[in-house]
């Protein structure tokens, strides 16, 4: 993990993450835990998630809880959701991170595939929005922070169902921040640029992708998951106490 400030008020609180198994999810799971805090995180690679868990438990850091979900299926998302709740106690802080970019076309998209990408990129995020609610009234508030993309901002091609969905990212946001402030509830965006996961090694970065990285950025060198956890850990922490209705871009000065 990189050099991270370390927020005293995020010790004990109970924090669940969606797609915290790989990526930056996987980041975020280890720095809230690195933190003192109460991780619960869902996600469908079952076998790197319980590395995780025991890699995170081997050095010494509280133990996550780890559930196998398909955030597709609303019902399972729910229960399981709530099933932790009960475990560890109502949540604190909620990520919402899960997401998948694969590439497609306008003329290839069909209403199955697009009902599809936006099961998976933007219907969940609303209904764990839902579902901690009522545990964060009763504890007299918590930090919610939905993660969104530059794609849109930047007006990256090859997926527009994603870029579509991460727009509304911002919209759900911003939409929900006036009726959850009254309980003391903040809810932000973080929009991350192009992350050095894993995932964007395998699939998408290239020579000729490294080449638009190096002119795009304003700032040199590679923007990782750890830079996103960073500022994920500030909105999620008390520092952030006045912070509600914003976007946060982690992107090196691209967008």
């Amino acid at each position: 993990m990189a050099n991270i400030s370390s927020y005293t008020s995020l010790r004990g609180k109970n924090v669940f993450i969606t797609g915290g198994g790989s990526g930056i999810g996987e980041a975020l799971v280890a720095n809230f835990a690195a933190q003192g805090a109460r991780v619960a995180f869902v996600d469908i690679a079952r076998e790197a998630s319980i590395a995780l868990c025991e890699r995170l438990q081997a050095a010494g850091l509280p133990a996550p809880l780890f559930r196998h979900c398909d955030i597709t299926d609303i019902a399972d998302l729910q229960r399981v959701m709530a099933e932790l709740a009960q475990e560890l106690g109502d949540f604190d802080v909620l990520v919402n991170n899960a997401a998948n970019d694969q590439r497609h076309q306008l003329e290839d998209v069909t209403v199955d595939y697009w009902n599809e990408r936006v099961a998976i990129n933007q219907r969940p995020m609303f209904f764990t929005c839902q579902s901690v609610l009522a545990g964060m009234k009763r504890k007299g508030g918590g930090a919610i922070i939905n993660l969104s993309s530059i794609s849109w901002h930047i007006k990256g091609g090859g997926y527009p169902a994603y870029a579509a969905s991460k727009a509304a990212v911002v919209g759900l946001t911003r939409g929900l921040a006036r009726d959850l402030g009254q309980h003391n509830i903040r809810v932000n965006t973080v929009t991350p640029g192009w992350v050095m996961t894993q995932r964007q090694l395998d699939l998408w970065v290239d020579e000729a992708a490294e080449i638009e990285i190096a002119r795009n950025q304003c700032l040199p060198g590679k923007l990782m998951p750890d830079h996103i956890a960073a500022m994920v850990l500030f909105l999620a922490a008390d520092d952030s106490v006045m912070c509600t209705a914003q976007e946060f871009i982690v992107d090196a000065g691209w967008s």
